[in-house]
Order: structure tokens, then C-alpha cells, then sequence
């Protein structure tokens, strides 16, 4: 079973939809530990609700971000992860972090990229006036929000949104395409080719 990291800043509610995929036997993975650089974050309630190890690492407590990742990948490590989830991390992953875990940090992100990266996404397309968005699930590189695709949903943008009834049924499709992605993972589908992610077929990983 594959065991997964979870990083989170806020809510959770990425987090909370990995959790249910689990407890209706959809998730062919354990959320196996959740870290929160905000001590007030709820995603660290759904977690221990859970029955899930949570923990708040403060950044402002190490001298510098390398050092806060080492606390990072500690934690990971001792709870036996294999793939971090980022789910709402409101942090640039670093070279530390991504040493440790070469392509297995995963990120779920509110547009279609490489539209619209960065904060308020969804605000950014809604501003912009485009007329369908959507959601992201990349691999994570040194960039921001900049690694290869795995997988995206598409949303309409109706006549009259307001950029949260947008962002709302955008986060719906979040809560679909993050623990979809998980599972193709825990298959051994995914494969990293330059900047393109394939994806093999299900029936060719029950042929070996």
C-alpha cells in the first residue's frame, strides 16, 4: 500500500477527499502522515479525526528553509512515506525536499496550467475572463507550480459567475482528479518522460 505525505497550510479539503476515497476503499494508498506550516490549520483536525500522525512545523523556527525541510523530511521519513501530496501548501518546495523525494511530490492546483499559476488562481482566470478553467494535479520541480502535467479537469465558466461559485465547482473537480492521480501512481502508471507525463494504459500493467 502506498503510504502518502500530505503538506498542507489551510483547510484540507484535498486532504479530507483523499481520507474519504480511503475509507470507501477507493484509494489504493494510506495517508500515512500530514504536516501543516500553520498551527492553526484545519487540515491538522481532519487528520487527527482520522486517526492520522499531524504535525505543525513551524518555518520560523530553523535558521533557515533548508534546515525546516530537514524537520520535513524527518517526519516523512519515519512514518515510511513514499509520495508527498501537496494539498494546499502554501510554500515553494526546496532543494532539500526535493533531493529527498525525486519525482514523488505531487501538487493539486486550481487552473489549468501553465495558465494562471501562483495564488488566487482562480480569481486570476476568473479576472481574466476566460471562458473555461479548471484543475491541475503536476509534478513538483523547482518552479512555481511549473512541473510536468499528470492530469487536469476542465471547467466551464458560466454566464454570471462570481469567481467563488467558480473556485467552488473547481474545488469539486479537485476532489476528483487528487486521489485519481494517486491511484495511478500506486499502479505504476505514470511515467515522466522530459516535460510529458504518460500514462499507461490498465491493461498493459495487467499484462506483466
Amino acid at each position: 500500500m502506498l503510504k502518502l505525505g500530505v503538506l498542507v497550510s489551510g483547510r484540507g479539503s484535498n486532504l479530507q477527499a483523499l481520507l474519504d476515497a480511503r475509507a470507501r476503499g477507493e484509494l489504493k494508498a494510506e495517508v500515512a502522515v500530514v504536516i501543516s506550516d500553520k498551527a492553526g490549520a484545519l487540515a491538522l483536525e481532519r487528520a487527527r479525526a482520522a486517526g492520522v500522525p499531524a504535525y505543525h512545523v513551524d518555518p520560523r523556527a530553523y535558521p533557515d528553509k533548508a534546515a525546516y525541510e530537514q524537520e520535513i523530511c524527518r517526519l516523512l521519513k519515519e512514518n515510511g512515506v513514499e509520495l508527498v501530496v501537496l494539498a494546499g501548501y502554501l510554500r515553494l518546495v526546496g532543494p532539500v525536499l526535493l533531493a529527498a523525494y525525486p519525482e514523488r511530490i505531487i501538487n493539486i492546483h486550481p487552473s489549468l496550467l501553465p495558465a494562471f499559476p501562483g495564488l488566487e488562481a482562480q480569481r486570476q482566470a476568473w479576472e481574466y475572463g476566460v471562458k473555461i478553467s479548471g484543475c491541475t494535479v503536476h509534478f513538483v520541480d523547482e518552479g512555481l507550480d511549473s512541473g510536468p502535467i499528470i492530469l487536469q479537469a476542465a471547467v466551464p465558466v458560466e454566464e454570471g459567475d462570481t469567481a467563488a461559485e467558480l473556485a467552488a465547482r473547481i474545488l469539486a473537480e479537485e476532489h476528483k482528479l487528487l486521489p485519481r492521480t494517486v491511484n495511478l501512481i500506486a499502479e505504476g502508471r505514470v511515467k515522466i518522460v522530459g516535460r510529458r507525463v504518460q500514462i499507461e494504459p490498465q491493461d498493459r500493467k495487467e499484462a506483466f
